[in-house]
């Protein structure tokens, strides 16, 4: 047998993850329990349309099994999921006609992520539609790009 030691607080996080699978959203609307607007469906995804959408034929990827985001995700079906994007992307560009496509996924409540089970937002964009992610650039000083490299470098 193995043993494993994890901070209580990493304990907490799993608890508080494990249930909010019971009552996850997308959860229920995979499982057929919440109505939605089907696209595609395989083993391991559910395409639907968004609710609130950007734009019209904005559309989620939900994979089948739960994940709360990007940081939890498993990495079969993180590769598999880029893959199921661009087949829907390609379909929205010959659907829609649409001039391009943003691709989104908010991971954390700080990068607006508001449904705790990992989903990637595909988004048709129309030139001058007026649709606009929020955010303001910033600017690096003399060096501190490279600092931020070496610091994200170091935790691979």
């Amino acid at each position: 047998m193995y043993y494993i030691k994890v901070k209580e607080t990493e304990i907490e996080e799993f608890r508080k993850q494990e249930a909010d699978m019971d009552n996850c959203i997308f959860c229920k609307i995979i499982d057929g329990s919440i109505p939605s607007v089907k696209v595609y469906e395989d083993d391991d995804f559910k395409v639907i349309m968004d609710i609130a959408p950007a734009a019209k034929g904005h559309v989620l990827v939900l994979p089948k099994k739960h994940c709360a985001d990007l940081l939890t995700i498993d990495k079969d079906v993180a590769s598999k999921a880029l893959i199921v994007a661009s087949k829907i992307a390609n379909a929205q560009k010959k659907a829609l006609n649409c001039d391009g496509i943003n691709l989104l996924q908010n991971t954390g409540e700080a990068a607006w992520q508001s449904v705790f089970h990992l989903h990637i937002h595909l988004i048709p964009r129309f030139k001058d539609d007026g649709v606009c992610v929020p955010w303001e650039h910033v600017q690096y000083a003399e060096g501190e790009a490279e600092e931020y490299a070496a610091k994200i470098r170091a935790c691979l």
